[in-house]
């Protein structure tokens, strides 16, 4: 009796899990079904629903979003799907539907912005999108009645606005690869010559949907920081050199610091962000703390609540001129001070007080030794 007890126990454990995991992902639209109406923010301000499209033959839906280097690698592709229908009047329309809380910061490895509203806005500005780009993050109502499974994932709907296809975009992630199979534009096309869709579903790539149910996930991860060892080693004038002259294999983000500094104290938590978005990476970030040697205890005490596991150092002796010098000669000794050092220890950022954390992370990104795809 207690095994068979225990079995349904077991049992009843794994249903549950099943269920958990098809309650995560809504059904996706099947074709020639309607299209679920909708009212979302845009961000130029506006807001979308299925009327404000009404004049177009067709409409496709994306549903992408900022981070997933997926996603990005279709930005253009997009663009170009939108140029080249224009003229036919056919709309296209992004939605980004992930929960911006419940992206870990690990998931952000191959972009300088996660998911919310404001940093879709910074997004549509920087690659000057020439689609809507709509926000249904909030409450994810939208995805649930559409089902898309990646980013991206394209719904593609006729004059009545009945599902034609959906699906990916084409067979190719890498905007620098060529694909054999334009699966989208061949429906698009199909659908103005009033012709059926050579393949109405097809199968998509790319980073999972982040649904509301994954906010847990983010505490996690949080949890599993307070878990990680922090240490503070001291360093000379000739390891600071060598530190500059970058041996690795790794771009290294290096940050001068002291507790007493303000700006320094202030700023150091969007380091630990980059340290925890991008040390999945060829990236690695290294503090160098400017404090007095017999403060080491303080400084430690700093870095333990932050959470800082990546490489921290401390100037041996306290002639902060000597440091100054082996840092770089020519930073002129305020804090805090800044440099991102390609393997090879080609210097592509020195900056004198705090930095612009989006910027630094736009660097961080675009630099040939990490990247925004795979």
């Amino acid at each position: 009796m207690r095994a068979s007890y225990k079995i349904l126990i077991a049992l009843f454990v794994f249903a549950s899990l099943i269920n958990v995991c098809f309650a995560e992902q809504p059904a996706t639209l099947k074709t020639g079904a309607a299209a679920p109406d909708f009212n979302l923010l845009g961000t130029d301000g506006k807001r979308y629903t299925l009327k404000s499209f009404v004049g177009s033959p067709v409409l496709a839906i994306i549903f992408t979003c900022n981070h997933c280097p997926t996603a990005q690698a279709y930005e253009e592709r997009i663009k170009k799907l939108t140029a080249d229908f224009k003229a036919q009047k056919v709309a296209v329309v992004a939605i980004s539907s992930n929960d911006p809380k419940a992206i870990r910061l690990d998931e952000l490895g191959y972009t300088d912005l996660s998911d919310t509203y404001e940093e879709m806005k910074l997004r549509a500005k920087d690659m000057s999108y020439n689609f809507p780009y709509l926000f249904d993050g909030n409450d994810q109502k939208i995805a649930n009645a559409y089902g898309p499974v990646a980013t991206p994932h394209i719904f593609i709907f006729d004059k009545e606005r009945k599902l034609q296809y959906n699906g990916r975009i084409d067979d190719v992630e890498k905007p620098s690869g060529t694909p054999k199979n334009i699966d989208a534009r061949n429906a698009i096309e199909a659908l103005l010559a009033g012709k059926p869709v050579p393949a109405p579903t097809t199968k998509t790539f790319g980073c999972s949907m982040k649904w509301i149910s994954k906010e847990h996930g983010v505490q996690d991860e949080q949890a599993g920081w307070a878990k990680e060892a922090v240490s503070l080693e001291t360093i000379d004038e000739a390891g600071i050199r060598e530190l500059i002259q970058n041996k690795s294999d790794k771009l290294r983000l290096i940050n001068v610091w002291a507790t007493w500094c303000g700006p320094c104290v202030t700023e150091f938590p969007d380091f630990m962000t980059m340290h925890h978005m991008y040390r999945g990476r060829d990236f690695e970030f290294i503090s160098i703390s400017a404090d007095s040697p017999d403060k080491k205890d303080k400084a430690l005490k700093f870095l333990q609540g932050k959470h800082a596991s990546n490489k921290n150092f401390i100037f041996n002796v306290d002639d902060k001129y000597k440091l100054i010098e082996a840092v770089d000669p020519k930073w002129q000794g305020a804090l805090p001070y800044t440099l991102l050092v390609e393997p090879g220890g080609k210097i592509v950022y020195a900056g004198q007080g705090p930095i612009n954390p989006h910027k630094m992370k736009k660097i961080i990104v675009e630099n040939k030794y990490v990247g925004r795809y795979y």
